[in-house]
């Protein structure tokens, strides 16, 4: 479905990814996971079109995305949950999710989507008309979580999801996703909390300073004792 071959991105005159090839199949939860400054943010923004691969190639579905705008990469089924959720703090919660449904595409299912999203986070239901900025942390996350659904995607990435979380609402964050994923979407989340999100997803690339240190299945991962020792507490 998604595939990066040897993809080199950064900003200015600074490189953060060097040859990073990765593969996400239809219907997997595929993690990245690595410490802070690895390059793992960098990496969705080259998926998802905010900043442009220096090298490499990135298809998706067949068709090259490497070098399109962001927009164009969202009307092919990407959806982008940014780190730090990036809402509209002074819109209400109905309004952050009606701009999720831009495209042309979802604006013709907008309300089939709202409602799925509503049973999805029945909490945004009943704080529809809340702005968004009045929300918890936790609150916040389900609307942008939301807000990306609203676009009827087919992959979504996931940028540092728990972070800036309370260790209690970061186990309900994976719950969430979880129930994301039994919805039948396809997940790539890039993310710090090791521990937790290898018992989430399929399979798993550690990135370490730009490059692809060691892939594999999640279980396996979790294993390995430099996974556990460095990165799961263990």
């Amino acid at each position: 479905m998604l595939e990066l071959s040897q993809v080199t991105a950064g900003y200015g005159a600074f490189t953060a990814l060097w040859d990073v090839s990765l593969r996400v199949s239809q219907g997997e939860a595929v993690a990245v996971v690595g410490p802070n400054g690895a390059g793992k943010t960098t990496l969705l923004r080259a998926i998802s079109g905010l900043i442009a691969p220096r090298a490499g190639r990135v298809t998706f579905e067949g068709a090259e995305l490497a070098g399109k705008p962001a927009y164009e990469i969202v009307a092919h089924g990407i959806a982008h949950v940014p780190e730090g959720r990036r809402l509209f703090p002074q819109l209400t919660v109905a309004e952050n999710l009606k701009i999720g449904a831009f495209l042309p595409a979802a604006r013709a299912h907008f309300h089939e989507s709202l409602e799925r999203v509503y049973t999805l986070f029945p909490v945004l239901s009943e704080r529809s008309t809340q702005r968004a900025g009045s929300l918890s942390g936790g609150e916040q996350q389900m609307l942008a979580v939301g807000r990306a659904l609203m676009s009827r995607p087919k992959l979504i990435l996931f940028d540092e999801p728990s972070m800036g979380l309370a260790p209690v609402m970061v186990l309900r964050l994976f719950d969430l996703i979880r129930r994301v994923r039994e919805e039948g979407y396809t997940i790539l989340v890039v993310e710090q909390n090791v521990r937790q999100v290898l018992k989430l997803v399929d399979r798993a690339y550690l990135l370490e300073v730009g490059r692809i240190k060691v892939e594999g299945r999640a279980a396996d991962l979790a294993e390995q004792d430099f996974v556990r020792q460095a990165y799961v507490g263990l």
